[in-house]
């Protein structure tokens, strides 16, 4: 009777077991029409989030789309650096899985030349004030309104600040930024600061600090010492080479420094 009696709890046990886990398993499966119509509502309120974070009037001709979690930006704006704000906000959207930006840039068309030349000028004054004008060094290319930065900037700052000087100027296309941030390095400050007062106070180049524009440009990574930048005079670029020269704990100087005219060169 015993042996009965277990082989019945036992059915009653293993029957228990299946009645609790088929809930379990049906409650797993989802038909093909739930799982689309999930996503569906999913995309719908990516796309209204998404309405919402570019509801700026800066983005007014902006249009998008969503399918599975994947956002496409068409439409034009004003400037690139709204076109990368745009895409920025629509990263942030909940549940966005990719954003594709097709934003073309409206404005005015600029020719290379005349974009490269307006660009240049509004860079020589960026940072102008805050002390660290003279230690930026940077370069600029632009090809069908495509704009290359380089060069070595002082600071993230001062990187960030031309990026976005140029991102918001109209006729830019796109931006690449190529520019090198001179690393954190007190030795560096002090030879900057001493490389400074050696050049500009040189009375023959105190005329170059006048004019915060046309500095002659100083940069300084772990004690080597580069001057980029258009003098006068050849004389001027030698004198400047050789005060550079008797800065102490200077490594070494390039003076990279173009003559007025003359045809452009290097000097190691």
């Amino acid at each position: 009777m015993s042996v009965l009696k277990s082989m019945k709890i036992t059915g009653v046990l293993g029957l228990s077991c299946v009645l609790l886990l088929a809930p379990a398993v049906r409650g797993m499966a989802q038909t093909p029409a739930a799982a689309t119509a999930a996503d569906n509502a999913n995309d719908a309120q990516i796309q209204s989030n998404l309405t919402k974070a570019l509801s700026n009037k800066r983005f007014k001709g902006i249009t998008s789309t969503v399918q599975d979690g994947m956002v496409t930006l068409h439409g034009t704006v004003d400037v690139y650096s709204d076109k990368e704000d745009a895409d920025k906000r629509a990263h942030r959207v909940k549940n966005v899985k990719s954003v594709q930006n097709l934003i073309e840039i409206g404005g005015p068309v600029v020719d290379d030349a005349t974009l490269r030349n307006k660009l240049a000028e509004k860079l020589a004054y960026d940072r102008v004030g805050y002390g660290t004008t003279a230690f930026n060094a940077l370069t600029i290319g632009v090809k069908n309104g495509v704009v290359s930065l380089g060069g070595t900037a002082y600071g993230p700052v001062d990187r960030d600040s031309a990026v976005s000087l140029v991102s918001n100027y109209p006729g830019v296309k796109d931006v690449v930024d190529n520019i090198n941030v001179a690393p954190v390095s007190p030795m560096d400050d002090r030879v900057r600061l001493a490389e400074a007062r050696a050049i500009y106070g040189a009375p023959q180049l105190n005329k170059y600090a006048l004019d915060p524009a046309k500095p002659i440009r100083i940069t300084v990574i772990n004690g080597n010492v580069t001057l980029s930048g258009v003098v006068d005079s050849q004389s001027d670029k030698e004198i400047a080479g050789i005060r550079a020269n008797g800065v102490p704990g200077v490594f070494k100087v390039v003076n990279n420094l173009q003559v007025a005219g003359a045809p452009a060169q290097s000097e190691k």
